[in-house]
């Protein structure tokens, strides 16, 4: 199958301002748009319990979706790091991160070579970093970024939404796709509110 096969069987990745009003949950809203650091947000909720789980991390084409939105060629191999994000034995997000080689260059090629840290800690505490905007989709079965998202669930749920965006690192890109997985809507901080502004 040629790479434009490969797209119809990935997200429809949209800008808040394209999605259709009613298309969010209300309860993913503030998970989906909140700008902050997620790990921070899920070390809040999860005190002494968060944790990271390093899947797997090796050279790899990009998705097509991944390609375009990073500006590179899908035919170009990129570092891609898959992790879960844990509350005690549970895990509330997978994420998928594509770093361009080009970007695997003077500090940041520590990006390499996180383990089970964090990427979300050293994203935030970085005061040069930038963020363009996010984008959200609902995930559906069949598409392979699903697949990699359920893989420890016991039961496979009907979608999940997730969202993406393109970091900067001194102006050196690298995208990180967030996927929520059943039961992060129920998992906030005592005191926080389940519903953020964009």
């Amino acid at each position: 199958m040629n790479r434009f096969g490969r797209h119809l069987y990935e997200p429809v990745w949209r800008v808040r301002a394209r999605l259709f009003a009613q298309a969010v949950p209300a309860e993913m809203a503030g998970w989906l748009f909140d700008r902050g650091s997620l790990t921070r947000r899920l070390q809040r909720a999860c005190p002494h319990h968060f944790h990271v789980k390093l899947l797997e991390q090796g050279w790899q084409r990009p998705m097509l979706n991944e390609a375009m939105r990073l500006g590179v060629s899908p035919d170009r191999l990129a570092l891609v790091r898959q992790v879960y994000l844990f509350c005690q034995d549970r895990p509330l997000v997978y994420a998928r991160t594509v770093i361009p080689i080009s970007t695997l260059s003077g500090a940041e090629r520590h990006l390499a070579c996180l383990g089970n840290r964090p990427l979300g800690a050293v994203l935030f505490a970085d005061p040069n970093m930038s963020r363009d905007e996010v984008e959200v989709a609902c995930i559906r079965p069949g598409q392979r970024i699903f697949r990699s998202a359920i893989q420890a669930l016991d039961s496979k749920p009907a979608a999940i939404w997730g969202r993406r965006s393109v970091f900067y690192l001194s102006a050196k890109p690298l995208l990180v796709n967030e996927v929520f997985l059943p039961g992060i809507s129920d998992c906030n901080a005592p005191g926080e509110v389940a519903e953020f502004a964009a």
